[in-house]
């Protein structure tokens, strides 16, 4: 690595953050309203969509480090890993658009087109998120400045989720007129259209600045060999898959939450003598992306007060408690509904922000024991746990709602709604309490991240 530390600009940190918001229109999009999108608007069956989401991350467990194995080895006028935000950002809206088109198809049909365009969709997320993320490690050399960059794309990141759920169905009541199928389909291509810019915005504000050491010979099974025996990576990218099935299958399970079990769609309050009306699911989903980005304005405090591993560890802790509550809850306390969506979500937001500055922590450690930078490969960590966390939270989601008896657009029996409450509760709490003992094996301390700093910091000077 040879770069000496550098405090980025508010307006790069910005720029850097606006590309998340752009993924985010569609991740965001994809957790809260694909599950119900797929089974009450699109069509498909329980069980087709449970082997979809299964059935797709075979790809992605070749896609993604092959990804982060190609960023590492690319060498343009660009750099390493923005010319893949230039470059993908396109198809990437334009497959966005096309997963939420319901064609007018047959079943058999329409589960082969769901199919490709899941997929298509993930290798593109895969092909634009991979160098977005690790452009993080490469932008500073100092760990608490990364951590504040990670701090700026995580508010915009739930930011784009604050606007997905706050509009979300009313852009597609607005667009559809009663029909969701059309209302889904535009509301996407509004999305597209305002992610392209974003990704623009970041291709041309961001700057690569970490430059690994040029070798002649640089093997790929090697890198892959060092990538599997790093322990800390080892760590992450399990944290980050049980992270993303807690995210997941809760955020999931609000739409039918709210529809099947608490059966009240919209609440009304009198404003200056005019009656407002709010949709509860949207509204509840607005209140707990709100306390998200407020946890993530302060994640760096808590970071430097006791480091990324025990905030990280102490605020899983605090968000499987208040997860857990919702299950003991009758369907008419609203109120505490709102209450614990608030509390849980504050201490699990900042829990993203705190693992992509570690992943760029593993970068340098990687560099400091092999000799060799692999940051787009250790970072493929990320989207891998992302999509396999995803995966795994969508096949237990479906699997579970077919068990328990859930039929589409119905009146739920009681079975069906106690599955739904599992979803919501219990069972992506056991996610987060995962999450907070596996963190616990996490060697790299900011101690020790200083100390690597320091040595990587005097070997370029050698050098």
């Amino acid at each position: 690595m040879k770069n000496t530390d550098f405090k980025v600009r508010l307006s790069e940190k910005l720029g850097y953050a606006s590309g998340d918001f752009a993924s985010n229109l569609f991740w965001q999009t994809f957790m809260y309203f694909l599950p119900i999108f797929y089974t009450d608007v699109f069509g498909l069956p329980m069980a087709a969509a449970a082997i979809l989401f299964g059935l797709s991350r075979i790809l992605d467990a070749v896609t993604d480090p092959l990804m982060g194995i190609i960023t590492d080895r690319t060498n343009s006028r660009w750099g390493k890993f923005r010319p893949y935000i230039l470059f993908v950002a396109l198809p990437f809206v334009i497959v966005g658009v096309l997963s939420f088109t319901t064609p007018n198809l047959s079943l058999n049909g329409k589960i082969i087109y769901a199919f490709i365009t899941y997929n298509l969709m993930m290798i593109l997320y895969t092909a634009i998120n991979i160098p977005y993320s690790a452009l993080l490690g490469v932008i500073s050399t100092d760990s608490q400045e990364r951590t504040s960059v990670s701090s700026y794309r995580f508010i915009f990141a739930f930011s784009a989720g604050l606007f997905v759920t706050a509009f979300n169905n009313k852009f597609v009541a607005f667009f559809g007129k009663g029909d969701d199928a059309i209302g889904y389909k535009y509301t996407i291509a509004l999305y597209a259209v305002i992610a392209f810019v974003l990704f623009l915005v970041t291709f041309f504000t961001t700057k690569e600045r970490v430059v690994p050491k040029k070798k002649k010979n640089n093997p790929i099974l090697k890198d892959l060999k060092d990538l599997v025996t790093n322990v800390p990576w080892l760590v992450l990218l399990l944290t980050g898959i049980f992270t993303i099935f807690y995210v997941s299958i809760r955020n999931g399970a609000i739409a039918y939450y709210f529809k099947y079990y608490v059966e009240i769609k919209e609440f009304t309050i009198s404003l200056f003598g005019n009656d407002l009306s709010f949709d509860l699911a949207s509204s509840f989903m607005v209140v707990g992306t709100l306390a998200v980005i407020l946890g993530v304005v302060g994640v760096k405090k808590l970071a430097d007060l006791i480091g990324k591993k025990m905030a990280y560890f102490s605020l899983m802790l605090l968000s499987t408690v208040f997860t857990s509550a919702f299950y003991f809850l009758d369907k008419d306390q609203i109120g505490a509904m709102f209450i614990f969506q608030i509390l849980a979500s504050f201490f699990m937001g900042p829990t993203s922000a705190l693992v992509w500055a570690m992943y760029a922590d593993i970068a340098d450690y990687s560099e400091w024991k092999t000799g060799r930078r692999a940051t787009g490969l250790i970072f493929s960590a990320s989207t891998m746990a992302q999509k396999l966390g995803w995966a795994i939270a969508g096949v237990v989601t479906m699997a579970l709602l077919g068990a328990f008896g859930y039929q589409a657009n119905v009146e739920q029996s009681p079975e069906s709604i106690e599955g739904i409450k599992w979803l919501i509760s219990v069972i992506p709490a056991a996610g987060s309490i995962l999450c907070a003992v596996l963190i616990l094996f996490y060697a790299l301390n900011d101690k020790f991240i200083e100390r690597i700093q320091t040595e990587l910091g005097s070997r370029s000077v050698d050098e």
